[in-house]
C-alpha cells in the first residue's frame, strides 16, 4: 500500500499542506479532488520525488521514500500535469527512452508497450512523431509511458484537462482499467467532480488538510450535501472567495 503520513510542506507564508496523511490499496482508483490551490500538485511531487516535505513521511509497501528512493520510485509511474513528451522524437523512440530510464532492454519490453499502444487505441501510432498526434493520444503515450514497467502506483495530475470529453472518457476508463485487471494503485487528481463521482474513493483536499474520505457517496454524505458537486463547490468557496477578494 501507498502510506502517507503527516506530511507538511511550505512556500514562505503558505502552507501547501498541513500533516496530510492517506493512504491507498492496491487495486483501488482513488480521485484527490481539491479546488485549485488545495495542494494536489505539491502532494505529486512530493510522491515523485521531486521536493522534499517539511516533515512527515511517504511509504510503499513498507519502503521509505526518504530513506531508499530509488526504489520507491522504480515503482512509480507518473503523468504529470504539463506533457512531457520530446514532440520531435517517435512514439517508439519516446518509449525506448523510457525503458532505458529504467533499466529495461527494449527489446525485452517493445510487445508488451505495442500491447498497451493496442489497448488505448493507438496500435498504429508506434512510429508516428509525437507532434503530430492530437492532445488526447499524447495523453495516451504518455499513460502508456507511466505502465511501461508495470508500476505499482500510478499518479495522474489532473490529466485529463484541456482534452475534449470523448478523451477525457477514454483515458479514464482506461486508467481504471488497469487498476481493476494488474490490482496496481491510481492516484487521479482532479478539481472535476464528475472524474471524482467514478473513484472507488474519493479523497477531498483543501487548504493542504484532508476533510473527507470514502467512495463518493461516502464524501457527500460526510459533506452533509444532496450531490459530490453540490458539497464540493461549498467547501471550496471560502478559499475562491477570499482569493478574489
Amino acid at each position: 500500500m501507498l502510506s502517507v503520513q503527516h506530511i507538511s510542506k511550505r512556500y514562505g507564508e503558505r502552507q501547501a499542506l498541513d500533516q496530510l496523511s492517506l493512504d491507498i490499496q492496491p487495486g483501488q482508483f482513488c480521485v484527490l479532488l481539491g479546488p485549485n490551490g488545495a495542494g494536489k500538485s505539491t502532494l505529486f511531487q512530493i510522491l515523485a520525488g521531486l521536493f522534499a516535505p517539511d516533515a512527515g513521511e511517504v511509504a510503499l509497501f513498507g519502503v521509505s521514500l526518504r530513506a531508499q528512493p530509488q526504489r520507491v520510485l522504480a515503482r512509480l509511474g507518473v503523468v504529470f500535469q504539463q506533457q512531457s513528451l520530446d514532440l520531435e522524437l517517435s512514439v517508439r523512440r519516446n518509449l525506448k527512452f523510457h525503458a532505458q530510464l529504467h533499466g529495461l532492454r527494449w527489446p525485452a519490453v517493445q510487445g508488451h508497450a505495442a500491447a498497451l499502444l493496442a489497448l488505448l487505441g493507438l496500435a498504429d501510432a508506434m512510429d508516428r512523431v509525437v507532434r503530430e498526434l492530437s492532445g488526447g493520444n499524447r495523453r495516451k503515450v504518455e499513460l502508456a509511458r507511466a505502465l511501461l514497467h508495470r508500476p505499482a502506483l500510478i499518479l495522474m495530475d489532473e490529466p485529463t484537462v484541456g482534452l475534449d470529453p470523448s478523451s477525457r472518457r477514454d483515458l479514464l476508463q482506461a486508467v481504471k482499467t488497469q487498476a481493476r485487471e494488474h490490482a496496481c494503485m491510481v492516484l487521479w487528481a482532479t478539481h472535476l467532480v464528475d472524474e471524482a463521482e467514478q473513484a472507488d474513493r474519493v479523497l477531498l483536499l483543501n487548504h493542504g488538510r484532508l476533510v473527507a474520505s470514502g467512495t463518493p457517496l461516502e464524501v457527500r454524505q460526510q459533506l452533509g450535501a444532496d450531490t459530490l458537486e453540490q458539497g464540493f463547490i461549498h467547501m471550496a468557496r471560502p478559499a475562491q472567495t477570499l482569493e478574489n477578494a
